[in-house]
Order: structure tokens, then sequence, then C-alpha cells
């Protein structure tokens, strides 16, 4: 445990001479800060493009609260995604292209040690950044339109958080045998838009597919509660966590002892 303990201080210290600890937090935070603000100025915003005829009145219907937080967590959907892609494409297989990783295994470091220590470190700055992005939209959402029960914030946000942590432990897995980091960002991004695209166009079908939690996320804005079918999707999502993160390992120690 001490040991495993060291490899995590390893990465957070690692994570924090990049700036991560910085940008990423601070990336979160604007990008669901970003879509209340947009969508309460909205008319004002096109008034002051101008080019509208003389006269013309501009009459937008106003979002409710859960349709303005559904829209900041559809940013962290697209460019939330995109960015834990980019920090962690390079976690294990740059160290394993550089050399280091060999360095490291050298010593009496355990694989396990290795790979969980990477996904925590991972899971903690990711988990951090996200919870203070969706705070401050919450928070946003209540002053801009109206305050949504603080316990609604917490279930949608563990809720849509299960899917970030597939996505992160999915990186990993890419990782263990994939040397290049461009090429672990490349087929990670393609299976999540491969499984979300078939997700939705199948939902009837695969309604406990991991993909669709941000589909029952709104729904519970929308309609004031989950569907039925999220209890599924959290335990096949538990489960495909559970399996990636043994697979890694297995994989990565299959590798490196190669």
């Amino acid at each position: 445990m001490k040991q495993w303990v060291t490899l995590l201080k390893k990465e957070m210290l690692e994570l924090a001479r990049n700036f991560k600890w910085v940008w990423v937090p601070l990336t979160f935070i604007l990008i669901a800060v970003k879509e209340p603000l947009t969508l309460y100025y909205l008319p004002q915003i096109i008034d002051s493009i101008g080019g509208l005829p003389e006269g013309a009145v501009i009459e937008l219907p106003v979002p409710s609260a859960g349709e303005a937080l559904a829209a900041a967590l559809s940013q962290y959907n697209t460019l939330g995604v995109l960015i834990i892609v980019f920090i962690a494409m390079g976690t294990i297989a740059g160290e394993r292209k550089s050399g280091v990783a060999g360095l490291i295994l050298v010593k009496p470091v355990s694989y396990t040690g290795f790979v969980t220590a990477k996904w925590a470190s991972l899971m903690i700055l990711i988990w951090l950044s996200y919870f203070l992005g969706y705070f401050l939209s919450w928070y946003y959402v209540g002053v801009l339109f109206e305050f949504i029960p603080f316990s609604d914030f917490l279930q949608s946000f563990f809720v849509y958080g299960i899917w970030l942590t597939l996505i992160i432990t999915i990186v990993i897995l890419f990782n263990t045998f994939i040397k290049s980091p461009g090429a672990v960002g490349f087929f990670t991004i393609g299976a999540i838009v491969i499984l979300t695209l078939v997700s939705n166009s199948l939902s009837h079908v695969l309604e406990w597919s991991p993909a669709l939690l941000f589909a029952y996320t709104n729904s519970f804005f929308i309609g004031g509660h989950f569907p039925d079918e999220l209890l599924p999707s959290i335990i096949v999502s538990v489960i495909i966590i559970i399996f990636s993160m043994f697979a890694s390992i297995a994989i990565f120690k299959r590798r490196e002892l190669a």
C-alpha cells in the first residue's frame, strides 16, 4: 500500500509539473459556465450583432432551469470528452515509448500498482475539475433562471460522472497496448463515437448502454425523474470499468514482460 501511495504521489506531482491542476479545472469551469450565460443573454447578443430589420423584436423562448443545466452538461459530452482523451492519451503510452515505464518497473514495482496509480490520479483530476465546473454552472443557472434542488444536482453529477469514469478507463486500456499517444487518442475517440452513435440509433434495444447515461440525465432534468433503464446502464458501466481495469493490468504486464 505504501508503494502504491508513493506511485500516486509521483503521478500527482507530474500533473502539477504540467500545470494540469490549473488549466484542466479552469477549462472545465469555462465550458460549463459559458452555456447558461449564453442562453440567458442570447437575445442581447443577437441584438448587438445587428443586421435585423428596423423595429424587429427578438422573442426567444426562455429555457427552463433544467434545460439550461442540461445544455451545460452537454458541453462535457463533447468538449469535456475531448479534453479527457487529450490529457490521458499519453499517460502510459508516452512512458512506454520513451522507456520511462521500463525504468520504473525494473524496481520492485507491481504492474497493478503502476496502472491503478495512473488511473486514480486521472480520476482525482477529472472528478475535481468536473465538480467545480458543474457546481458553478448549477449556481449560475440558479442565479439567472431558477435554483434546481441540490439533491437533483448531486444525482445528475454522479450519474454522468460514471460515463466520464468509463471514458478515463477506456483511455487507460488503449494506453496499455498502443505505444503512440496519438494513436491512443484516435482509437479512443473512435470507440466512443461508434458506441454513442450505435447506442443512440438503437436506444430501444441497447437501453443498458453506458453511452445513454447522458440521455438519461437529460430525461431527469426535463421529466423530473430518471427512466427505469438507468440502473441496468449503471450496472453495465461498472462491469465494463472493472473488466477494463483488469484487462489493462493483464495486457500491460504481458507487453512489458515480452
